[in-house]
């Protein structure tokens, strides 16, 4: 009988440089490269995010594979495509050179073409169990988004509909369409 060692996100930042990956439950989690344009609207929002919450002094806007901790003993760290953390959050943070280990207020995730809906809604508990107040889905497929909020259903938008910040980025919007342009 074999045991499996299980890795602590610890044990992780010590390896050094070992590419892309996410610790889940203890394990190592190799993930492949994302495509162009998985990386062009990644780049896309985050730099969205940032230009409205830097002149705000809102908080912090994170860039891609930015590693948070969802879960503990065993480890779950997990990299979203961008994220912002709100000054009561960025205070709790503290230390910013290991994995943040808090939630962020809001987690953007791309999806890749091989990325499941089963994937993504598993992933969306997971970081609502987190704390993350909103997450929004891009699906470069259909050029849409889906907007979810803790308990309550899921809203699909398409080109034709404006992305807002909720009560988590009050006053920010911006259209779907821009997004994929």
């Amino acid at each position: 009988m074999s045991v499996k060692t299980l890795l602590s996100a610890e044990d992780v930042l010590e390896m050094g440089d070992i590419g892309r990956w996410e610790l889940v439950k203890g394990e190592l989690i190799k993930m492949v490269p994302a495509g162009g344009t998985h990386g062009e609207l990644t780049a896309t929002l985050a730099q969205v995010l940032r230009n409205f919450v830097k002149p705000r002094k809102w908080g912090k806007v994170f860039g891609a594979e930015t590693g948070f901790y969802t879960s503990h003993d065993p480890d779950t760290v997990r990299g979203a495509d961008a994220m912002f953390y709100s000054n009561e959050r960025v205070e709790e943070l503290g230390d910013l050179t290991g994995f943040l280990r808090l939630a962020p207020d809001l987690a953007v995730e791309v999806m890749s073409p091989g990325d499941t809906y089963t994937d993504v809604e598993e992933k969306v508990a997971e970081y609502f169990n987190a704390g993350v107040r909103l997450i929004w889905i891009v699906v470069p497929r259909t050029q849409g988004i889906v907007v979810y909020r803790p308990r309550k259903e899921a809203l699909r938008l398409s080109r034709e509909d404006k992305l807002t910040g909720e009560d988590v980025l009050p006053g920010f919007e911006i259209s779907v369409a821009e997004l994929f342009e």
